[in-house]
């Protein structure tokens, strides 16, 4: 189809990019045919966002409690249980609706 592709700039971060690719085709810059089919992206970390809660002083001194049970800083255990409860909760959700 398309022998000479065209260079893919340089971006100045993820927002630039995205913006990039939702208004370029891709064909033109990369050979689709070549691609790995299913990849895995094992190093690949999603993008965050700092966000700030308000919590009880006895919330916060359980969740510390507990994270150092499991040796684990207390906001990433923070992390671990809304991921869980999200997922609990979504596919709840969706055995409902079925």
């Amino acid at each position: 189809m398309n022998s000479k592709r065209k260079p893919i700039p340089p971006f100045s971060g993820e927002e630039e990019e995205r913006e990039f690719w939702a208004t370029h085709d891709s064909t033109e810059y990369l050979d689709w045919s070549k691609a790995e089919k299913n990849p895995t992206f094992s190093r690949l970390k999603p993008s965050t966002r700092t966000v700030s809660i308000r919590l009880p002083e006895s919330l916060i001194a359980a969740l510390k409690t507990l994270a150092n049970k499991r040796d684990v800083p207390y906001q990433s255990l923070v992390k671990i249980f809304l991921a869980e409860k999200v997922k609990e909760e979504t596919s709840t959700q969706h055995v409902q609706k079925d």
